[in-house]
């Protein structure tokens, strides 16, 4: 018999990586639950780039600035990244933003067990349909999507749990907290999850 799981899972909406570790995540959780599993989704907030403007910029202009211009056409051009986890990924179209409303909605989110939902909603409109994910209205659409009401207020609490985040000195997400269980980061494989899981 399936013992239930209460997982803290650690990621920011514009973490290509967040993106990836999620989706194995995912699919490993629902795998565990069709087996019987129970298994809580808690998503905590990282703010990889709080200094980012909400108006938003193309992130391959940003990468160009950063990396220079080479990298970031090789980078925009490269369809294999996510193509194994079925995902389809569109870096020309990303635009790169502050993600401090998104996860405040993320938040709003886990509080009416649609989380999970919201979350890959968020990824989606980042990395594949080209969306500012700090536009009120782009983030209002997203919420009523996904069946939510979005609600004013929030931004307290979700600072003081950036900051608690934060202390935590975790490594570089996407990060897992099993509780009770194994810490998992970087690579997240999908096996490794059930395993952990299955402990």
């Amino acid at each position: 018999m399936h013992r239930p799981h209460r997982v803290e899972v650690v990621l920011d909406f514009v973490c290509v990586h967040c993106y990836l570790g999620f989706t194995r995540y995912l699919r490993a959780v629902r795998r565990y639950r069709a087996d019987g599993g129970t298994v809580e989704t808690v998503l905590r907030p990282v703010q990889l780039r709080p200094q980012a403007s909400p108006a938003g910029e193309p992130l391959v202009e940003v990468w160009a600035r950063e990396r220079g211009a080479a990298v970031a056409a090789r980078l925009a051009d490269d369809a294999s990244f996510g193509a194994d986890d079925g995902l389809e990924l569109n870096f020309r179209r990303a635009v790169f933003t502050n993600t401090f409303d998104a996860h405040r909605l993320a938040a709003q989110a886990c509080a009416l067990g649609k989380g999970e939902e919201m979350a890959e909603r968020l990824f989606r409109a980042y990395f594949a349909d080209g969306l500012n994910i700090a536009d009120s209205t782009v983030l209002d659409r997203l919420a009523a999507e996904t069946g939510i009401m979005t609600t004013g207020g929030g931004a307290e609490a979700l600072q003081a749990e950036l900051a608690r985040v934060r202390a935590l000195d975790l490594p570089v997400p996407p990060v897992l907290l099993l509780a009770g269980g194994p810490v998992l980061s970087g690579e997240i494989r999908e096996d490794d999850v059930l395993a952990a899981l299955g402990e």
